[in-house]
């Protein structure tokens, strides 16, 4: 299947590790343009030099931290720069802090607000007009499981992963009249830092080890594994494709069949 992604300009948010790293590897691989931005110079860094090395095509970088209005205004400033255009966004960012409701206080509140869906409204609105010009415009959101079943000790997540998903499908119908498809993909147990830190907090919370944490995670995938980076990042790749020419407003779960819902 030819994805036609060739050529096309990509920006990547929230891309020097984990799911986003992937996400970018998986459009460089496809012959992409990719910008890819973190507020971690150091990781920035490494993983552009990674990526360079790797992909015959363009790779960019931006630190910026998601959370700031300003830097995601920079962050599209500057792939425009280098790409003359934007066709694909991918939003991102890191997972909000675990707790319950009463151990979350305002500012927790507002940090998550900015960094997990502010960020994304941000991200869409500023890189729209550019979005409008293309041809083959896609928009994919990446979120979590939590926005088809919550997940205990993640009130956050829970919270604002779901108000993308009603932001993307909202959005499906106003962007629609400018060909802009736009999806949410909810990973579910990916082998990243992010899973193997909430196996370690759940760990000390039951006085066990992380392997047992993990093995009764397992239990409860069918296909009886965490997934893969690159096995996320192949969706959202496909969605933003243009193999992709009919799904908009949809959120895909990537959970080996983890979650219960129809």
């Amino acid at each position: 299947m030819d994805l036609n992604l060739k050529g096309k300009n990509v920006l990547v948010a929230a891309s020097s590790k984990g799911i986003g790293k992937a996400v970018a590897e998986q459009f460089a691989s496809e012959g992409a343009n990719v910008m890819i931005c973190s507020r971690n110079t150091d990781t920035l860094i490494t993983a552009a030099e990674d990526l360079r090395q790797r992909f015959d095509t363009n790779i960019y970088d931006k630190k910026a931290d998601l959370s700031r209005k300003e830097d995601i205004e920079e962050l599209v400033q500057a792939a425009v720069a280098a790409f003359g255009g934007i066709d694909v966004v991918v939003t991102n960012a890191g997972g909000p802090p675990s707790g319950t409701f009463e151990d979350t206080d305002d500012a927790l509140w507002e940090q998550a607000f900015n960094q997990n869906l502010m960020s994304v409204i941000r991200l869409i609105r500023c890189t729209l007009p550019f979005l409008r010009e293309s041809d083959s415009a896609r928009i994919v959101n990446i979120a979590s499981t939590s926005v088809k079943q919550p997940i205990d000790g993640l009130i956050l997540s829970n919270t604002f992963r779901a108000g993308i998903a009603g932001l993307a499908k909202t959005l499906s119908n106003e962007l629609a009249p400018y060909g802009i498809l736009i999806n949410t993909v909810a990973p579910g147990r990916i082998a990243t830092d992010r899973t193997l830190y909430l196996d370690r907090l759940k760990s000390d919370i039951l006085n066990t080890n992380v392997e047992d944490i993990r093995t009764q995670s397992e239990k409860a995938i069918p296909l009886s594994r965490y997934g893969q980076p690159d096995e996320l990042a192949k969706m959202v790749v496909f969605l933003c494709s243009q193999a992709n020419t009919y799904t908009t407003g949809q959120t895909v779960v990537v959970d080996g069949g983890m979650v219960k819902s129809i």
